[in-house]
């Protein structure tokens, strides 16, 4: 929930200051897809940023044991050229095991997220990942499915979230294969990469993604912006806190 407030925050620093570049193509993953699937919907960012800094919404406070997903991501820091994917596999297991809020209750909160529930004229691209394969399953307009279901599925944390069913597969957060998924960019000149949530062993996998491709900018959340997202990221009171750290990064990033 952080991660979406400090995405947002950072977008309208951007625009605020001139500074926000056109672009030819979204690709979200996990936080990113909720604001891939905002940013494409034609609403402004300044009403966007207003429903992050807001008190009332519509999120869950999950209650949540982060051990097992904290140690899979430091496993994945020593990992180079990808996650294998029996160590996906394995992710998806303890997904499937995992007691979680009832998918109708995070449909609606995932309903409640997203000022449109179409696709998007504009292309975006959703990762997702299989719970049973490991196998990275991308998500567009074309993919037959809910727009709601395709972000829910890439926002669905292990362990924290419930896996979606979608086209006879159960999927997860894209961020489990990678916390970027800088390769689905590779046929374009320049990408602008935000990056929320680069504590521990995320930061070196980020830098490590980005550093190996040219053309990438990385806004990458700064001490403010950690500080801001305090001890859990999935607490939707530290979401005004996250916005506005987003937001002076924006104002002052890619000057």
């Amino acid at each position: 929930m952080t991660g979406i407030a400090w995405e947002t925050g950072v977008l309208l620093g951007l625009e605020e200051s001139g500074r926000l570049p056109t672009f030819d193509a979204v690709i979200g993953t996990s936080a990113g897809s909720a604001v891939g699937a905002q940013l494409t919907s034609g609403t402004p960012l300044a009403e966007l940023y207003g429903r992050q800094v807001a008190e009332e919404h519509g999120e869950i406070t999950p209650e949540l044991d982060l051990e097992p997903l904290i140690a899979f991501f430091t496993e994945m820091g020593d990992i180079s050229g990808g996650v294998p994917p029996e160590q996906l596999v394995r992710v998806g297991t303890f997904a499937k095991q995992a007691r979680t809020v009832p998918l109708a209750d995070r449909r609606a909160v995932i309903e409640w997220r997203l000022p449109s529930h179409e696709w998007p004229s504009s292309p975006l691209l959703i990762t997702t990942v299989d719970a049973d394969t490991g196998e990275l399953v991308l998500l567009d307009a074309s993919s037959g499915v809910p727009l709601v279901d395709a972000v829910m599925a890439s926002c669905a944390v292990p362990g924290v979230w419930p896996p979606v069913p979608l086209l006879g597969r159960l999927l997860i957060d894209g961020g489990v294969r990678s916390g970027t998924n800088l390769d689905l960019a590779a046929d374009h000149d320049e990408v602008l990469l935000l990056a929320p949530l680069t504590q521990g062993p995320m930061k070196a996998i980020v830098e490590r993604e980005a550093a190996a491709r040219p053309g990438v900018t990385v806004v990458l959340a700064d001490q403010s912006a950690e500080e801001a997202f305090g001890v859990n990221a999935l607490d939707p009171s530290r979401r005004p806190f996250a916005a506005e750290a987003g937001r002076r990064q924006g104002l002052a990033a890619l000057a």
